[in-house]
């Protein structure tokens, strides 16, 4: 079994996996203040609250946007297991054509989410992200990220919203029930929702246009369940996307170290 680790802007996700089975899924508040103790608490409370031992974990691997809590991450794995720490980014193999201005400005995250879709999928394909960013990363026919777009995430335009408007109230993420509001909640609700969707709509519509053919859409992010019903255009849905990926990462990066004769 090995944990997978996403480090977010807003939350780090922690996944436990054992072949490609997911024993469990978890989330913690993304923290630049939390020392390598912490995280190492962190991470031992979650593994007994899942009934997992510590020595269950055989390693772990790491994607992270957030460099000053990667390092703590790093650290505090370490400390709890003494195994081996892969980190996405320099020195490991993804297997993964990147084909844009400056390929070591991807964020790790985003490879990481392609590569689990290259697997489950046949390109071309476009990879939604559904966080803090909303990110579509276009892979052509052959495979190949050819690059993509970046546009803020639908809780920061909410948080935006509510916080520069004085008269306009705070809201829950729920469907919402027309397009036309009859209240300010609901129009709020469809403005961030909706809105959301009919951007994703015309986005995939014009870089579709620019390749030249249909893709095939795969969305991840806890917000991309709230905002693929509401979509016209077809759209697959895998909230585990970056756990798969990350685990697949992992097996084939150690199973590479392992033919080799190398050491972590």
């Amino acid at each position: 079994m090995i944990l997978a680790v996403h480090i977010g802007n807003t939350n780090i996700t922690i996944g436990a996996v054992k072949g490609t089975e997911i024993i469990f899924q978890a989330r913690l508040r993304t923290d630049v203040t939390k020392t390598s103790d912490e995280y190492a608490i962190d991470l031992k409370m979650l593994l007994a609250i899942h009934s997992v031992a510590a020595s269950e974990i055989e390693g772990a691997i790491i994607a992270s946007v957030v460099p000053q809590v990667l390092n703590q991450m790093k650290t505090g794995l370490k400390k709890l297991f003494g195994k081996p720490i892969l980190v996405v980014g320099p020195g490991i193999k993804t297997g993964l054509n990147i084909r844009i201005d400056n390929p070591a400005q991807t964020g790790s995250d985003l490879v990481v989410g392609c590569v689990a879709a290259l697997k489950l999928r046949t390109p071309p394909l476009i990879v939604v992200g559904m966080g803090t960013a909303t990110t579509l990363m276009v892979l052509d026919k052959n495979g190949a990220m050819i690059g993509g777009s970046i546009s803020p995430g639908v809780r920061i335009s909410m948080e935006a919203l509510t916080e520069r408007a004085a008269l306009l109230p705070g809201l829950q993420l729920d469907q919402p029930k027309r397009a036309i509001g009859r209240n300010t909640i609901e129009c709020m609700r469809s403005g961030i929702l909706n809105g959301a969707a009919a951007m994703l709509d015309g986005m995939i519509a014009r870089m579709e246009e620019e390749l030249g053919e249909k893709a095939t859409v795969v969305v991840t992010g806890r917000i991309g369940q709230y905002v693929v019903p509401l979509c016209r255009t077809p759209m697959l849905y895998d909230r585990d996307l970056i756990i798969k990926g990350l685990a697949a990462l992992y097996t084939e990066n150690t199973r590479q170290k392992s033919e080799s004769g190398g050491t972590q």
